[in-house]
């Protein structure tokens, strides 16, 4: 029966809470992109099987045991764990068992052992780097035990596809209490009180932002979701969309509640189809329930999402040019005034809330402002997430309270560097954000202190790097990046980027002379500080922050490539000068071989020789060399 009422609802989740209890073994495996990557929807098939094959009763639907059906088993796919380094993973309830790594020929035994004898299989569970022991659970993994989840609180727990499963963990509780005992104004006062901030980079509140729009005049009013993820190595609010798109449709419902629209949009980049397509099945069971459409609880309150599909743009995760692609037009910001609360979509009120800021809103009405409050600094409430990759031995989607240092996330959530190697910078906040230093990873996580040091929050991503990069060619990526998903619109951010990337290519080449030093760098700087005071939008406005940081926390790796025409850490290929290092050279021959430029010479078991005047600098030699007997200096 269709929920008609709160009533209804009260009933629907009842009997959603005794089908979780009367569950006695919960499997989710792990069918987030990052493991559906890595087999882990093979690894699922197999476990049908082999459950089918050896006898074990197991049901895929959490519905089936509202009908009286309890099976020893309810195994489904989940979305995002979030400990993407060990996937595909597999989590066993109540036995708190997380298994690792695990392959289509792990899955016999995992039926056999566990399932049916209840017996760990200590191979499959994570080991510590550290201690090298065994953790059964995951909270005794130091990457979960470390977080705070908030927003990603069902991730990994319950089945995406399952409105029931929704429900059982809490899901529409806060709804109803909106529509039910709570106006829209107190609504919008709640989430301002919790000190909610947009999650998506500008970090401005929420609940002020809602206050404008809902006092903007209008006749129709929009709220839009930002799915449009573009950050290199970003993924958190795509496995938010994969892993619990219920409680993003929640908050856009709170949302639309709070300023009065009753009509949405889902914005997401056409590369998450898996997103999409569970957000197209979340949203057709809760219109087939009526939590979508008119009167909806049986109240007067009517609401209707729509999903737009993105091509990509990295431009188009900027308000207005958002607004211009939804429009049918080509995604390129407008000055602002007017600001989409009083003229967006159509030229209507419009609010554009980030994914990860709608996921937050459910728990902050349902557990109230004060205890959303308790988390976090006195300017940056809550917690959160961030994509973590890199030189980093744990990498994933982390979920920390706000004020967490840097080091905490890196050294104990990441378990540190790659290899034992040294930490060198990690950039944070996409391609716009900025690199900081290893005299900065005592920093606590907010939204001012990373502005201190040349940083920002951004969407969440943070990429950590080691004694192996070279920061220079590091700014010369990201630049490059935003030099191609510049829309070109203002002359500033399209020039002005482009002359940067040029300056960064010329320095990683060598083509200065020691002389012109100061002259480039100042230049560089200038340049840096023109587009970003001059742009019109956030991603000229941020577009800088690369090399700016880089300057200002490596600025002896510049003065070295110009003045010394060396790349301390062998990066920079065109500065490189490779020599045979004769003790060592056996005269195999590997490296002359694989030189495309006949630049090695030598007789067959003597050392050879790189003619360096022929050397195309290109690292063949290095990497065909088994004997270490080729340096680059």
């Amino acid at each position: 029966m269709p929920i008609t009422n709160a009533s209804d609802l009260l009933k629907r989740r009842e009997n959603a809470i005794k089908t979780a209890k009367s569950i006695k073994r919960k499997v989710m495996i792990c069918a987030g992109s990052g493991c559906v990557a890595n087999g882990s929807l093979k690894v699922f098939e197999e476990m049908v099987t082999q459950c089918k094959d050896q006898g074990v009763d197991a049901t895929l639907l959490f519905e089936k045991h509202n009908s009286g059906l309890h099976h020893p088993v309810y195994m489904a796919k989940s979305g995002c764990h979030g400990f993407c380094q060990m996937g595909p993973l597999i989590h066993i309830l109540p036995d708190d068992i997380l298994y690792t790594k695990v392959k289509t020929t792990d899955v016999e035994e995992i039926v056999e052992t566990t399932f049916k004898n209840n017996q760990v299989i200590d191979r499959l569970l994570y080991v510590d780097p550290t201690s090298q022991k065994t953790k059964k659970g995951r909270d005794d993994i130091p990457f979960y035990a470390n977080q705070t989840r908030i927003a990603l609180k069902r991730c990994g727990e319950l089945d995406p596809e399952s409105l029931d499963a929704y429900l059982s963990e809490g899901g529409f509780i806060a709804l109803e209490k909106a529509l039910n005992s709570m106006t829209p104004e107190t609504v919008r006062d709640e989430v301002l009180d919790s000190g909610l901030r947009g999650r998506g980079g500008a970090g401005f509140p929420t609940g002020m932002k809602w206050k404008f729009a809902a006092q903007a005049k209008g006749d129709e009013k929009y709220i839009i979701c930002n799915g449009d993820e573009g950050d290199p190595g970003a993924f958190m609010d795509r496995s938010l969309m994969e892993g619990d798109p219920f409680s993003v449709l929640e908050g856009l419902l709170l949302a639309g509640y709070a300023i009065g629209a009753h009509k949405s949009y889902i914005y997401v980049r056409q590369e998450y189809p898996l997103a999409i397509e569970r957000l197209e099945k979340a949203i057709a069971a809760l219109k087939a329930e009526c939590l979508l459409g008119k009167n909806i609880l049986g109240s007067d309150f009517a609401f209707d999402v729509l999903i737009k599909m993105g091509a990509g743009a990295f431009v188009c995760g900027e308000e207005t040019a958002l607004i211009h692609s939804i429009e049918g037009e080509r995604g390129e910001p407008r000055p602002r005034p007017p600001f989409p609360a009083n003229s967006g979509l159509f030229e209507k009120p419009t609010i554009i809330n980030n994914v990860e800021t709608l996921a937050n809103l459910a728990s902050i009405i349902d557990r109230g402002a004060k205890w959303y409050s308790s988390f976090g600094t006195e300017s940056s409430k809550g917690t959160k997430v961030f994509a973590l990759t890199g030189k980093i031995n744990s990498t994933g989607l982390v979920e920390v309270v706000m004020g967490t240092t840097i080091r905490t996330i890196i050294e104990t959530i990441g378990g540190g560097i790659l290899d034992d190697k040294q930490f060198k910078a990690v950039q944070m906040g996409g391609p716009s954000g900025g690199c900081i230093n290893s005299e900065n990873l005592d920093i606590e996580i907010d939204y001012e202190s990373l502005k201190t040091v040349g940083a920002m929050m951004g969407s969440g991503g943070m990429v950590v790097m080691d004694e192996d990069n070279c920061m220079v060619d590091v700014a010369k990526f990201f630049m490059e990046f935003i030099q191609r998903e510049s829309c070109g619109k203002c002359v500033t951010c399209r020039v002005g980027t482009r002359r940067m990337l040029d300056i960064l290519e010329n320095i990683c080449d060598g083509k200065y002379q020691p002389e012109e030093m100061d002259q480039v760098l100042e230049t560089l700087e200038r340049l840096a500080h023109t587009t970003m005071d001059a742009s019109l939008c956030g991603l000229g406005q941020t577009s800088a922050n690369p090399v700016l940081s880089t300057m200002r926390w490596f600025g002896d790796e510049y003065k070295a490539h110009i003045a010394d025409s060396s790349c301390t850490a062998h990066v920079c290929k065109k500065l490189l000068h490779y020599e045979i290092i004769t003790d060592n050279c056996i005269g195999c021959g590997l490296c002359a071989k694989k030189c495309p430029a006949d630049a090695i010479i030598g007789e067959k078991k003597k050392p050879h020789e790189i003619i360096q005047a022929k050397c195309i600098k290109c690292g063949s030699c290095f990497t065909a060399c088994k004997k270490n007997a080729i340096r680059a200096i």
